[in-house]
């Protein structure tokens, strides 16, 4: 147990040198350099930042694809010769009147699938979808299992996007979690003003181009306002192109007006789409409407068939990025709620480090004087091991590029007397052998080899806590979890090759005389 090999020592000792000098530059500023750069981010309670906990509404979905439901539902009832009238939504159902003897019909077209093999399959799936009749009134709705999964699948569909649009502002480490079944949270280190992510996450940013029309067609018309002002105007419903379309949006200048407008390009399907409609409305106005508001609506002057437009509307350079930044990230398919909001400015964030720093540094020196008292030399060594697992820990943090957290240090603090921990358990542990056995050598082998399995069983254990933690703990919880995790294997790393190298170079040049413990 105590010879080590040349390269067993190398190993040891290359490991420590090339971790301590990981852990050393975070104090050395060098962004340009992809090693140098590297650095362990701080965590929003320590150096402030912005804290948001959006609610993803999902009514809103339930009801659009109710609509489309109801429209295949339509279609498919008047092929199916069933009889029905009032066909509408409410209260989150499709309903509609039928006669006794249609009930058969429709129950055998809805869910059996031969009668439907070659229509949409999904639309009317007996997981996703429930029919209930009570005398003459049918009543079609998503089951429990169907608004769970339409509610799954907003949520992660939410999840992307407002990912897409933080990280496009560029904020720096940013955390975007999932929440239950409906939430999201978001942490922004960094960020003291968060009014400006708040009004890009507040916009559905759901775009439409639809023709200016006082005349009623089969799609009908509907007064929508300005986005700026109380005017309204009257628009077709039909949406003859969406945001879907757009392959990329940026702010631009127009020199014609001498204003900034949002310069946008369309997809190979988006270019065709408008090539036909300005073609086909040339005098006519075209209305660029925007979360339910129009943006502008300019005259049709001739085809554009480049698939390339602008959108102006009394921007700034600001206003116009961040509608560029909208559009490329895509729409919100439901709107978020902020329901809660934290900001936590820099100076707590330096009390917290300053407060965190100051209980590592009392416990490192009250465990290093008490294992100077208690051990003798073999305490300097222990106290040696204990520095070399903090640059250890530091350094796999560094490389991690982890974010520490107020739970972070703390586990940081419980890593220092556990690895105290191990080399008590060991040096004790040798004190009873050095009882019956008259080498030292002897009796520090078997010390180490004694001791192991009772240090190694009570780190895994912890180990194992730390992992179950890490599992099912989020943001800070994790943070404690991850510190703590590695802090255990670098205090296994730390008692049984750098302390125990050492021991035996002790034991090894004393070995005429007796070692004191």
């Amino acid at each position: 147990m105590l010879y080590f090999s040349k390269l067993k020592i190398a190993i040891i000792y290359t490991t420590i040198l090339l971790l301590s000098f990981f852990s050393l530059v975070n104090f050395i500023n060098n962004d340009d350099n992809l090693i140098l750069s590297k650095k362990i981010n701080l965590g929003l309670d320590l150096q402030g930042g912005s804290y948001l906990l959006l609610e993803v509404d999902s009514e809103p979905v339930i009801k659009e694809k109710l609509q489309n439901k109801l429209i295949f539902l339509r279609k498919d009832l008047k092929e199916n010769n069933i009889q029905y009238k009032n066909l509408r939504i409410r209260n989150d159902a499709i309903t509609f009147n039928l006669k006794r003897e249609e009930v058969s019909n429709l129950e055998n077209f809805l869910f059996n699938k031969e009668n439907r093999i070659n229509s949409y399959i999904d639309q009317y799936s007996a997981f996703e979808m429930e029919l209930n009749i009570l005398d003459d009134l049918a009543e079609f709705k998503y089951t429990k299992f169907g608004i769970i999964e339409i509610k799954n699948s907003t949520l992660e569909s939410s999840l992307e996007i407002v990912r897409r649009r933080i990280d496009e502002v560029g904020t720096k480490d940013p955390t975007i979690i999932r929440r239950g079944n409906d939430r999201i949270l978001i942490e922004l280190p960094g960020l003291d003003d968060p009014n400006r992510i708040k009004n890009l996450l507040g916009k559905t940013a759901n775009l439409s181009f639809r023709l200016v029309s006082d005349e009623e067609d089969n799609f009908g018309t509907e007064l929508l306002f300005y986005e700026n002002s109380n005017d309204q105007l009257r628009v077709n419903k039909r949406i003859i192109l969406s945001g879907d379309n757009l392959e990329n949006a940026r702010p631009s200048f127009n020199n014609i007006n001498n204003e900034t407008v949002v310069s946008f390009s369309l997809d190979r399907s988006g270019t065709k789409k408008f090539a036909r409609v300005t073609t086909n409305n040339v005098g006519k106005r075209l209305a660029i409407i925007l979360d339910g508001k129009i943006v502008s609506a300019p005259e049709i002057r001739e085809p554009i068939i480049g698939g390339n437009g602008q959108i102006s509307g009394n921007f700034d350079i600001q206003s116009a990025g961040d509608l560029a930044l909208l559009l490329r990230s895509g729409s919100l398919p439901a709107p978020l709620k902020i329901v809660e909001e934290r900001t936590v400015g820099p100076d707590l964030g330096e009390d917290s480090i300053n407060a965190g720093a100051f209980s590592l540094l009392i416990g490192f020196l009250l465990v290093v004087a008490y294992m100077i008292f208690k051990y003798k030399f073999l305490g300097l060594i222990a106290n040696a091991a204990l520095i070399i697992n903090l640059l250890l820990l530091l350094g796999i943090l560094t490389l991690l590029e982890a974010t520490l957290t107020l739970p972070g240090i703390a586990g940081i603090i419980l890593t220092v007397g556990m690895a105290v921990d191990a080399n008590v358990l060991i040096f004790e542990r040798i004190k009873e052998e050095m009882k019956t056995e008259k080498s030292s050598i002897y009796a520090f082998d078997m010390g180490y080899k004694n001791a192991q399995s009772a240090v190694v069983d009570a780190n895994i254990t912890t180990l194992i806590s730390a992992a179950i933690l890490y599992i099912l703990g989020s943001g800070p919880v994790k943070g404690f979890a991850v510190t703590l995790g590695i802090g255990i294997l670098t205090t296994l790393f730390s008692a049984y090759f750098f302390a125990r190298h050492l021991s035996s170079l002790y034991v090894k040049n004393n070995k005429e005389n007796k070692v004191s413990l």
